[in-house]
């Protein structure tokens, strides 16, 4: 484990209670609504305790009803809401309380009605709001240098420790986490959302979930040197977090 920043326990209470399956990964327990983190058992790589953050509150107010025009795409409009609105915080509880109404917007039970993805279910959108906001408290530095990485940046491994998933469940659930629903209009609400988190969502995938995760990054990193970082990174965590699995007997 590489630590090289300290920082306090991580507790918060969110609106709803998360899994008690959780507790299986290091640094993690979860009592009903309140999480509580400890970042020396938490992280496999811990650089920095700051994270850039828009109150969810000023996202919805200003932002979620704005369209993209032929002079302005969504992307840029984003950017420049990021740099009018962005904050530093070192408040990882906070991060995550964000986190937690982004996602719980971008993976609402509406959806399911309507987008032709049977296989998904209300249990599936928990998940996915459960791991994502655990996801928020990774980061990549603007040179591509990857910072912060939690069990969770391993998404299948991590759902799949967690939730008794299959690895084909699990990739499935980090194919919806990235793929914005496979639908343009949500993929356009994705990237509005996430100016709540200070970026974008990226990820290392190719063309199949490979477990090389995400991260909300912000506009203007290189995803060159992250590209290449992250393929020399991943294996011996990926075990780690592997290794919680839970076996029938």
């Amino acid at each position: 484990m590489t630590t090289t920043v300290a920082l306090e326990t991580i507790t918060v209470e969110l609106p709803e209670a998360f899994d008690p399956r959780w507790n299986r990964l290091p640094g993690i327990t979860v009592d009903g609504k309140r999480i509580t983190i400890d970042p020396k058992d938490y992280f496999f790589r811990f650089e920095n305790s700051s994270w850039l953050v828009i109150d969810w509150e000023t996202v919805t107010a200003g932002l979620l009803h704005v369209d993209e025009t032929e002079t302005a795409a969504v992307e840029q409009i984003a950017l420049d809401f990021v740099k009018a609105h962005g904050r530093p915080t070192g408040d990882a509880g906070e991060v995550l309380a964000i986190a937690y109404q982004v996602y719980s917007y971008l993976f609402r039970e509406e959806h399911l009605s309507t987008l032709g993805l049977p296989e998904v279910t209300a249990e599936h959108l928990r998940m996915l709001r459960e791991a994502a906001t655990f996801m928020a408290l990774n980061k990549v530095e603007l040179d591509g240098h990857i910072s912060n990485v939690g069990p969770c940046w391993f998404f299948p491994s991590a759902t799949g420790v967690v939730f008794d998933l299959s690895e084909t469940e699990g990739q499935m659930l980090d194919e919806v986490y990235h793929g914005g629903w496979f639908n343009e209009y949500r993929r356009i609400e994705a990237i509005k959302a996430h100016t709540a988190l200070g970026g974008r969502l990226v990820h290392g995938c190719q063309s199949a979930p490979n477990q090389s995760g995400g991260v909300v990054a912000a506009y203007g990193t290189s995803m060159a040197n992250f590209a290449v970082e992250l393929a020399g990174m991943k294996d011996e965590w990926i075990q780690r977090v592997e290794s919680h699995r839970v076996t029938a007997a």
